[in-house]
């Protein structure tokens, strides 16, 4: 979308449509597309319960079943006839494949991401007072915005208020670079007090020297998803369980892939936390689990600012008039949609380096991986760090050797 400044100095509610509370609030929640439980774990922690669970995939049902023993778990959003009468908030991270800029890119038309509709569906027979949306930020600009617009404009229909704000897992404490929508729509209450009461802005990377830096090894010749001290994005590997994890270049020198252990702590989960799967898929699913995974500290700021919502002042506040790509925040309360300089750090909570953080022996990059890796660089145009190709030609040499 293209924006319109509305005033310079454009004055904003501190308190919007908040009930006032003498205290934190816990809420009756519903996941679904559930997952492995981040969403649901993270709400948990911050003093909510969850009565209700959905997911398709029999190796996360067989996850949430241990992890969840006392919730009731459902297996199909289209055949869940209708939520429990004491929902407080329906909770979603719908599938993201049609989304993803490394998926299918079908848009929110898709098999996978079009299941979004079943939320509708269920929201058109039972209005509960909160609905939470979580997603991949490409969204925002896949097809000039049409899946973002499509959702909004269902909420508007169907009397929500609504905001979102893309959060970046990093400013949780865990060494990831993980950007992520979060969008809060309610029926009575300024979804802008969950979301936008907190901003911390955004850190420096500063220099890589001395620190491990992730990239993606399988990204060689369109993008390098290059993070320094954190790794990109956790992916969900192939539907054959085939994984996709990230390589780190540790500061001796060596090109490593993480333990799955370590990736379930990268995401905020316990190590083994998808052990449980293997009773239904072999253990190299469980990377597929993990990347498509909500990060539960993120969860876990989202369930707090629910149970405490916190009065906010925005900045740089402007007016959407126009169909297009959307900012990386936005909100309509009933008023029209606008957006604001907010950025993607709601909190700076502070981490260990990814070194540090690593608990787990890494695997070196095998020597397949890194001269394929190699050949692809050498095909594409892309810039890269001083000393990387180097440390690859050095990490090469020395696999090739102890081969």
């Amino acid at each position: 979308m293209k924006n319109r400044t509305r005033s310079q100095t454009a004055a904003v509610p501190l308190s919007g449509l908040l009930r006032k509370s003498d205290g934190r609030r816990s809420f009756r929640t519903v996941g679904l597309f559930a997952g492995i439980g981040g969403l649901d774990l993270g709400l948990t922690k911050a003093g909510h319960s969850s009565s209700h669970l959905c997911e398709i995939d029999p190796s996360a049902r067989a996850v949430l079943a241990r992890r969840f023993p006392e919730i009731h778990l459902h297996d199909d959003i289209r055949t869940l006839r209708g939520l429990p009468q004491d929902t407080d908030v329906l909770v979603a991270g719908f599938p993201c494949q049609d989304l993803s800029q490394a998926g299918l890119t079908g848009g929110i038309a898709g098999a996978r991401s079009g299941l979004v509709a079943e939320v509708f569906r269920l929201l058109r027979r039972q209005r509960v007072p909160w609905l939470v949306l979580e997603n991949v930020p490409f969204m925002l600009q896949l097809a000039g915005g049409e899946a973002l617009e499509t959702i909004v404009r269902t909420l508007e229909r169907l009397g929500y208020l609504w905001a979102y704000r893309v959060v970046d897992t990093r400013a949780f404490g865990l060494p990831q670079r993980r950007r992520r929508v979060l969008l809060v729509a309610s029926l009575e209450d300024d979804p802008r007090t969950v979301l936008f009461g907190q901003d911390a802005g955004e850190p420096e990377d500063g220099p890589f020297a001395g620190r491990a830096c992730g990239f993606y090894w399988t990204e060689g010749v369109r993008g390098l998803g290059w993070a320094v001290d954190a790794v990109p994005t956790l992916k969900g590997g192939s539907t054959v369980g085939v994984p996709s994890p990230p390589a780190i270049w540790l500061p001796d020198g060596r090109i490593v892939t993480p333990d799955l252990r370590d990736a379930e702590r990268l995401q905020g989960f316990k190590a083994d936390w998808t052990k449980p799967a293997e009773a239904v898929v072999r253990g190299s699913f469980r990377w597929k689990l993990v990347g498509n995974a909500v990060s539960v500290p993120v969860a876990r700021w989202l369930g707090e600012s629910l149970a405490s919502p916190r009065a906010f002042a925005l900045q740089g506040v402007r007016e959407l008039v126009q169909p297009g790509a959307w900012p990386t925040n936005a909100w309509n309360v009933g008023d029209g949609r606008f957006t604001a300089d907010l950025s993607e750090f709601p909190v700076r909570r502070k981490r260990k380096s990814l070194e540090a953080f690593l608990r787990y022996e890494p695997k070196l990059l095998s020597q397949k991986a890194t001269a394929g890796f190699l050949a692809r660089m050498e095909k594409g145009n892309l810039r890269f760090p001083p000393g990387f190709i180097d440390a690859l030609k050095r990490h090469l040499r020395a696999v090739a050797r102890a081969a």
